[in-house]
């Protein structure tokens, strides 16, 4: 977790947001260099190119187009979350977490039920739509960095609840609309937001 989730272009949060990012000069730079269009609509998986909130260089809250992924420090693979216990001390994550951390919007994010199976190996099962009780929107909590000139991102995961520790053992960091421009002011403290972060989910098999 987390390697899917959707967007629901038409949700009316969602249609500003689509909007702003439609605008974004540095849209039209990631179109031309990626070759790739900017998914506002639909199912989203890793490295796609996607709506990221995040502060502009004036502090203010922004939409930009961001890619799903850090590039890991040997160079040879792509890592699309951080775990939230450990995000502040990794190498890889510890500069973002500190100043460079964003909001990624959703509709909801799609879990697949791993287990074991009699002879042990693990198996994967039924897929879940999972969103925030009483929400339209999802506001996953993420880190961001630029590689190569352009912004990347990446999920916070963390110890699921109880209810969803049966489908799997991590569950997306998620923060209530109010909390977004605490969560990505460079000057907050991240450490006193996350007890802000949701745990009453609805979940639904697809």
């Amino acid at each position: 977790m987390c390697t899917r989730y959707a967007l629901e272009k038409e949700l009316p949060e969602l249609k500003e947001i689509t909007y702003a990012v439609s605008r974004s000069v540095l849209a039209s730079k990631f179109i031309d260099t990626h070759a790739r269009p900017i998914i506002t609509d639909g199912v989203v998986r890793p490295t796609d190119i996607v709506p990221v909130i995040a502060p502009n260089a004036k502090g203010m809250k922004t939409v930009f187009p961001m890619q799903w992924g850090f590039l890991a420090r040997d160079n040879k693979r792509t890592l699309f979350n951080a775990r939230v216990e450990t995000a502040g001390i990794k190498p890889t994550f510890r500069e973002a977490w500190k100043s460079h951390r964003c909001i990624i919007p959703a509709s909801y994010y799609f879990e697949w039920q791993h287990f074991k199976s009699p002879d042990g190996k693990e198996k994967t099962g039924d897929q879940y739509a999972i969103q925030p009780k009483g929400c339209t929107v999802t506001w996953l909590c993420g880190l961001y960095r630029i590689e190569d000139g352009y912004p990347v991102f990446v999920i916070l995961t963390k110890e699921p609840t109880a209810e969803l520790s049966r489908i799997h053992d991590r569950m997306p960091v998620m923060l209530p609309k109010d909390k977004i421009e605490a969560w990505i002011s460079p000057t907050s403290d991240p450490t006193e937001i996350l007890p802000y972060a949701l745990s009453d989910m609805v979940i639904e098999k697809t």
